[in-house]
């Protein structure tokens, strides 16, 4: 198979992961999933594989082949992964998941090299761009920043006591993160870099962002610059556009008939995909606010996508 420039992939409650052409919205690949719903994908940074975060297993598959099969299966965790994501350089990848603990996995050697405990079900994790801190946010309201290089945790939060921190995002130059939860809030702190390398959170906003929950909040890429966009996508049908200068609403996303669970950029931040239980993907313009394309295929709710449509890294 001849590599795509786009890879895009959603997957469902229908237990498949199907691969998609982003311009013609035909479906080109689908794989079974038979062991488990599918919470989370993510591309490597060098567009040859796909990781699927299930429970509790991690599986990754070769993009540019036709094989069933994963290349590689990651288990240690013990209840749903939900959070999936890796190193600029994809030399590992780290993972967070329902049995309270956020992992590090080293691409090329088999078992988990490191393991934090959260004490709660996460939620989220992301990696901040320095690719020395994980920021994970819990089921309990905790937000903690795990500091690599120390080995611990070096930061914890509690935006909201007992609310759910649903989703994480930080800005691609790390000056801000924002956190979602169950109760259609974001919050937004600055990021100050201390004396020392520890991230310290400087609260800059507090954005009602929905009535309902937000499943995914998402902050715009680098080549997306000078905008600066956040998009919630929520359990009320829609998603949310919003200007970073002053949090100002720029554009609802409309058209999904359903909870929307999962969104992410193009890489120039002139798309979002978008994923949703009315059982579609969709392609929408920045721009104009209208979707241009509608991915269906699954039976299911749709409840993850992911997109890699960027240069690999230079080797």
């Amino acid at each position: 198979m001849t590599q795509p420039s786009v890879i895009l992939a959603t997957s469902s409650y229908d237990h498949t992961i199907r691969f998609w052409e982003a311009k013609s919205g035909r479906c080109y690949r689908t794989i079974q999933y038979p062991e488990s719903q599918v919470n989370r994908l993510e591309i490597t940074p060098d567009k040859r594989f796909l990781a699927a975060a299930g429970n509790p297993h991690i599986r990754l598959f070769d993009v540019n082949s036709n094989s069933p099969q994963p290349v590689m299966s990651y288990d240690s965790h013990t209840n749903n992964v939900m959070a999936v994501g890796f190193q600029c350089d994809g030399n590992w990848m780290y993972s967070g998941s329902e049995d309270g603990t956020v992992k590090i996995w080293d691409l090329r050697a088999p078992g988990c090299q490191r393991e934090y405990e959260s004490r709660a079900a996460v939620n989220t994790v992301v990696l901040h761009p320095n690719q020395t801190e994980l920021i994970s946010g819990d089921q309990n309201g905790n937000i903690r920043v795990w500091d690599l290089t120390a080995n611990s945790c070096s930061c914890e939060l509690v935006p909201e006591v007992d609310t759910a921190v649903r989703s994480l995002t930080v800005m691609w130059d790390g000056s801000l993160v924002v956190a979602a939860n169950n109760r259609g809030t974001c919050y937004v702190w600055r990021l100050l870099r201390g004396t020392q390398t520890m991230t310290n959170f400087e609260p800059l906003h507090k954005l009602q962002a929905h009535d309902g929950y937000i499943l995914k909040c998402l902050l715009s890429p680098e080549f997306c610059e000078p905008h600066r966009y956040l998009a919630t996508a929520s359990s009320d049908h829609t998603v949310k556009i919003w200007n970073v200068d002053g949090f100002t609403l720029e554009k609802t996303l409309r058209g999904h008939q359903r909870w929307v669970w999962d969104c992410v950029f193009s890489v120039d931040g002139a798309y979002l995909i978008t994923a949703s239980s009315d059982t579609t993907a969709r392609l929408w313009s920045m721009a104009s606010g209208e979707d241009i394309r509608v991915y269906q295929g699954h039976h299911k709710a749709t409840v993850c996508c992911a997109l890699h449509d960027g240069a690999e890294p230079s080797s």
